[in-house]
Formats: structure tokens, C-alpha cells, sequence
């Protein structure tokens, strides 16, 4: 046990993470059934090695794209999954989510492990029952029943810009006799196929888990978001990218807009443990996709660059970058 203890020791050390490192990190994710939980232990499983023994990482079964800075921020996670674009709004301390409260001590360690586009998805049933099959009819149907994620994902803050683009929002559908059902992604399936929904926002990637069991069980249509509508997106700060046709109930792209995928990690976080987690994501590509398809886009060799990040590289990451040469200025 004591020659195995000294062997991770010397791993450690070999990835230039010393013997003080921290012992007890956290590492945000969202809950479970989502594809961000199954990345965040696909990759703590691949960076505990790589880590001082008796290491321990928490995998956090909660938060979601616009929580997860604000939790990293405050170092109640020192690592996360988080989107480009909510970091980016983090960091500028976007007035409506953010309170216009900078958050200035998230870092990156690394950018576009992948596409995460939000999409909306009609039941079948609703379609044929009223005739509504685009989403500017949808949302002008005063009973509309339209099911997301709870507060702490990105889906209901970018939900709420899609119809403010179409000239409403959650309240004026509640005030008019829709309903707004936000629940975590393990109950939506069930609500989707019982009926007791019609329309669901979605952050989607390729195979993404719940997304999935949606659409192989409730009967949904994936629906276009009108040209408008990604304009008014492109104007803070999300990018307008069709999602290539994954799931079933798309009958070809479908029109939405990237989020973007980074990791960020807590300015306080040391260098060391920072390189080591930046290395063993860039380096360890193959496996990653072992545990989950949306990995596939992830391009290492532009993990650092700028679009990608949403804002500045923790020194950690930035080290490992120009040891590779990525990085030259």
C-alpha cells in the first residue's frame, strides 16, 4: 500500500501537481440524467489519478448554466462545466441574470469541448390538436403548457429572450391561462408522454441523454426558431448555429443557437491542480468519448482560443497551452 501511495505520489508530481495541493475539490456538473453530470465524472474519473493520493472529488449532482459560475465565483465549486456564453455574461455581470455583479474571479481551462444548442421540441398530439406548428404559434396559443429546467440552467433565462422576441414572456403566459412547469430533466419525459405538456425547451447535444429519452418516448417535433428570433439571440451574445439532425422528430437541421461548452475553474484553484486537469481533458479525447458522443466535436488544439473560452485562462491552463506551442505571444 505504501510503494502504491509513493507510485501516485510520483504521478502526481511527474504532472507538476505537489503533495499540498488541494485534497478536496469540487466539481460542479447539473443534476443527474443530464450529459453534463456523465462529462464531469467521465472526467474526474480520468484526473484523480493524475492527483496527490487521497484526492477526493465531488461530482455535483446540481446547477446548471447559469449557476455554475456564480458558484464557482464564490468557490463553492472550484471546477465546472459551464457555457461560453454564461461565463461570458458572468464575467460582465449581465444586469437581469447577474444583477450587474461582475464575477471576476472565474477562470477557463478549457473551451469548446462542445455545441449545446437550444431547441424547442411541439408534441405531436398538440400539433394535430390545434394546428400550431411553429413555435410563433405555439407561443401565441394562450393555453400553452410549456415545460424547461428549474433556475440555475441556461434553458429558462434564453427560453425567456426566444419569446421576448416574439413580443411576450413567462408572465404574460401565465397572466393569459398558459403554464410555465419547470422540473429537473428526470421528470420531463414522464410529464411529455402523459400529456400534461406541449412545448419543451431544451439545451440539446448530440446524444443527449434526456433529450433522447424524450423523443424515443413522448412523440415530438423539433421546430425551427424563426429568423427574428436569432437575431435578437445574436445580440446577446449567442451564436446562431443549425443543430445537425441527431434525434428523432427532426426531419432535417434545425434552426437554434450555440451556447457553447468550456470548463472553468475558481481563480484560487493552484496552477498545478489547474494544469493537470487542462492536460488530462486535451489529452484524453478518445476516452472521453467513450463515455459520452458529444465529445466527438471537441477539438483539442483549440481548447484555448478566445471564442471558445468567454473569458481569461486561469495561468494554470494558460502554461500547459504554451508548453504545447498553442500559445505564442
Amino acid at each position: 500500500m505504501r510503494k502504491l501511495s509513493m507510485l501516485v505520489a510520483a504521478v502526481a508530481c511527474a504532472a507538476g501537481v505537489s503533495a499540498q495541493a488541494q485534497t478536496e475539490l469540487k466539481f460542479g456538473a447539473m443534476p443527474l440524467n443530464t450529459w453534463w453530470y456523465i462529462a464531469g465524472a467521465s472526467i474526474t474519473s480520468l484526473v484523480q489519478p493524475q492527483l496527490p493520493a487521497g484526492t477526493k472529488i465531488e461530482v455535483l449532482a446540481r446547477g446548471g448554466g447559469i449557476a455554475n459560475p456564480v458558484v464557482v465565483n464564490e468557490n463553492k465549486a472550484q471546477v465546472a462545466m459551464a457555457n461560453v456564453a454564461t461565463s461570458a455574461w458572468a464575467w460582465q455581470g449581465e444586469p437581469e441574470l447577474y444583477k450587474g455583479k461582475p464575477h471576476r474571479d472565474i477562470r477557463a481551462l478549457v473551451g469548446g469541448i462542445n455545441s449545446v444548442w437550444i431547441v424547442a421540441m411541439l408534441k405531436e398530439d398538440y400539433i394535430k390538436r390545434t394546428g400550431n406548428d411553429t413555435l410563433e404559434k405555439a407561443l401565441a396559443d394562450k393555453n400553452i403548457r410549456i415545460i424547461m429546467k428549474p433556475a440555475g440552467s441556461s434553458v429558462p433565462p434564453v427560453a425567456r429572450m426566444i419569446m421576448e422576441s416574439m413580443n411576450t414572456n413567462p408572465d404574460k403566459i401565465k397572466a393569459g391561462g398558459g403554464q410555465i412547469i419547470q422540473v429537473d430533466a428526470t421528470q420531463t419525459s414522464d410529464m411529455l408522454r402523459e400529456g400534461r405538456a406541449d412545448l419543451y425547451f431544451e439545451s440539446a447535444a448530440k446524444d443527449h441523454p434526456a433529450v433522447t429519452e424524450v423523443t424515443l418516448t413522448a412523440n415530438v417535433r423539433f421546430v425551427d426558431l424563426p429568423d427574428k428570433t436569432l437575431a435578437y439571440l445574436a445580440q446577446r451574445g449567442l451564436k446562431p448555429s443549425p443543430m445537425p439532425q441527431f434525434f428523432k422528430g427532426q426531419s432535417g437541421a434545425t434552426k437554434s443557437v450555440d451556447m457553447g461548452t468550456n470548463i472553468i475553474a475558481n481563480k484560487d484553484l493552484s496552477d498545478a491542480v489547474a494544469y493537470a486537469i487542462t492536460k488530462t481533458v486535451v489529452e484524453n479525447k478518445d476516452k472521453l468519448v467513450q463515455s459520452h458522443k458529444a465529445f466527438e466535436d471537441f477539438v483539442p488544439a483549440d481548447a484555448w482560443k478566445a471564442e471558445n473560452l468567454g473569458i481569461p485562462l486561469h495561468p494554470g491552463a494558460e502554461k500547459y497551452y504554451r508548453e504545447r506551442g498553442w500559445i505564442k505571444s
